[in-house]
């Protein structure tokens, strides 16, 4: 107990899943066309069981173990066990459609061997995407337990500062940072987040996001998990294939929390359209963080949701990213979205948030993602001389708390630069609106344009509109001219049988939304656009590929 008569939470993860374990619920895996229920005793049992394997191969605190697998039983098992070794786990990336294999086999074994790992569990459906080479770790299924009983396993004595996850970044493919999650920090963010979000174990959580990602294996995995409740759990590939089984799963199961990226709340509200015998009314928490919320994505998702009895105040948009485990900031429950409607030109020009009407000529919507954590401090800075700023002046948010990584793996030079003063550098722009975080941007992907401040994401949202371009499928990036004067530059994927005709009508966009034309327009075929692993569009590296003359159009 602690002073104050609360119980105190274990710092690590395996007590709390030994405890989780044992009060009666359970995850039911959908693939294959099937749905398997396994209550957490059943996998802990196996988990322990595989833990003892892993123990009999001299795994424990300090082994980096790297899993690559699909979304099965045989993975959350895997994972469970790893962490009961006190191993570090470190997910492996998955393509959410498989592209270039050469570029992913080369991809996998890269960061294996960044990771330092020891030992390589993987789902034998994928063991020929791995090419082993002199030096690299063994590598044995995912389901290594043969024949060992729960009994077998030894619980190791953990301190909460070893490292639970070592989770790389998915930005660069050429050169991914690893973030360092000690179990400490992970523990501290599981409890915040619940706290905000009001998870309890009678709650049920509905999840198709990847394991190898931060929202996914800590948020929608993770806490169910430590916490005991029920966990529905389905694959990236499930949701692409129909993404009406999302609203599906969440109707048949009774979902009370669930969450995603935008893409995946555009595909839902899309498919919703063509359903019918819904119903929605049980979810109270929709979580949206992973990436600069898109307002109109979210909104055409409440409204096809709403004939199904879906609540306006479950769609809760809030901020987070793998350098602080997961969640900084969350808006209170019940909320549902909430906007900061304030004057462009101020925010462009002079980089403050002056509220206007919605109707206003030069309004600009924006969400507000909710105040930090119990444990996380938030603040806005000058990026140039790391001067705190008053309320409603945009600057680099920076971000401190318990749950904030240490650093990069073996990466003193960026963890150097990220870090000052006990906080932490995000890279993201944006402004405190009475202790509430607003993001405007990214500051490397800002386009200064005739003294104006440009966000790309403003240029993307109303290309996308245009018809005839893939909606979330266009990347806006500046490149300087001769003179050295920044210009816009737009790709969009088109299926377009008059290119001419949409290309003027995307410069008239551009020119609308920035006063300015754009300095180049490129249409692509479906798909050319390069995405991380987890679906985001990379826009650095589509600028790169773009000044390589990278990019053909159509035809």
């Amino acid at each position: 107990m602690s002073a104050t008569g609360e119980r105190a939470e274990p710092r690590t993860l395996p007590p709390r899943l030994e405890h989780a374990a044992g009060l009666g619920h359970g995850i039911t895996f959908i693939g294959d066309g099937r749905a398997e229920r396994v209550e957490w005793a059943r996998l802990h049992d196996d988990a322990r069981a595989v833990a003892a394997a892993l123990q009999a191969r001299d795994v424990g605190p300090g082994t980096h173990v790297t899993l690559l697998g699909r979304t099965t039983r045989e993975l959350v098992t895997a994972l469970q066990a790893v962490w009961l070794t006190g191993a570090t786990v470190v997910v492996l990336p998955l393509p959410l459609r498989l592209g270039s294999l050469e570029g992913f086999v080369e991809q996998t074994g890269n960061l294996i061997r960044q990771a330092d790992a020891g030992l390589l569990l993987v789902d034998p459906a994928l063991a020929s995407f791995v090419e082993p080479r002199p030096g690299d770790p063994p590598t044995v299924a995912l389901d290594l337990a043969h024949g060992r009983t729960p009994d077998a396993y030894e619980p190791p004595h953990l301190d909460p500062s070893s490292l639970a996850i070592l989770q790389f970044t998915s930005g660069s493919t050429a050169d991914p940072k690893g973030v360092m999650m000690p179990h400490a920090g992970v523990c501290a963010n599981l409890d915040d987040l619940a706290h905000a979000a009001g998870l309890t174990v009678d709650d049920v959580v509905v999840s198709w996001l990847p394991m190898y990602h931060d929202m996914g294996l800590i948020g929608l995995l993770g806490t169910p998990m430590t916490l005991g409740a029920e966990v529905v759990l389905a694959s990236p590939q499930e949701f692409l294939a129909r993404p009406g089984n999302w609203a599906g799963w969440l109707s048949e199961y009774r979902g009370t929390v669930t969450g995603g990226p935008n893409f995946g709340y555009a595909l839902a509200a899309r498919a919703m359209a063509r359903l019918s015998g819904l119903d929605l009314s049980s979810v109270r928490v929709e979580a949206n963080g992973a990436e600069p919320i898109d307002l109109d994505a979210m909104e055409r998702y409440n409204a096809a949701g709403a004939p199904f009895g879906l609540s306006p105040g479950a769609m809760l948009p809030g901020y987070g990213l793998a350098e602080a485990t997961l969640a900084v900031t969350f808006p209170p429950q019940g909320r549902g979205i909430a906007v900061d409607v304030v004057d462009a030109r101020a925010l462009e020009q002079e980089g403050a948030a002056v509220p206007v009407a919605p109707d206003a000529r030069e309004a600009r919507r924006l969400p507000r993602l909710g105040h930090p954590l119990a444990h996380m401090a938030v603040r806005v800075v000058n990026p140039g001389t790391g001067d705190d700023l008053s309320d409603r002046m945009v600057g680099e948010i920076e971000i401190a708390g318990p749950s904030v990584t240490p650093g990069y793996y073996r990466r003193p030079d960026a963890t150097a630069a990220a870090m000052h003063d006990g906080w932490l550098r995000t890279g993201d722009l944006g402004y405190l609106a009475g202790g509430e975080l607003v993001v405007t941007g990214r500051i490397k992907d800002l386009i200064i344009v005739g003294g104006r401040n440009v966000y790309p994401q403003d240029v993307e949202r109303e290309v996308a509109a245009v018809d005839g371009v893939r909606a979330g499928n266009v990347v806006a990036f500046g490149v300087a001219d001769a003179r050295g004067h920044e210009r816009i530059v737009v790709l969009a994927e088109s299926r377009s049988t008059d290119p001419r005709a949409l290309r003027r009508a995307v410069a008239d966009r551009v020119q609308a939304v920035v006063g300015l034309p754009p300095g180049d327009v490129v249409l692509l075929e479906p798909g050319a656009l390069p995405k991380t692993s987890s679906g985001k569009l990379q826009r650095s590296l589509s600028r790169s590929l773009y000044l390589d003359s990278a990019f053909r159009p159509p035809g």
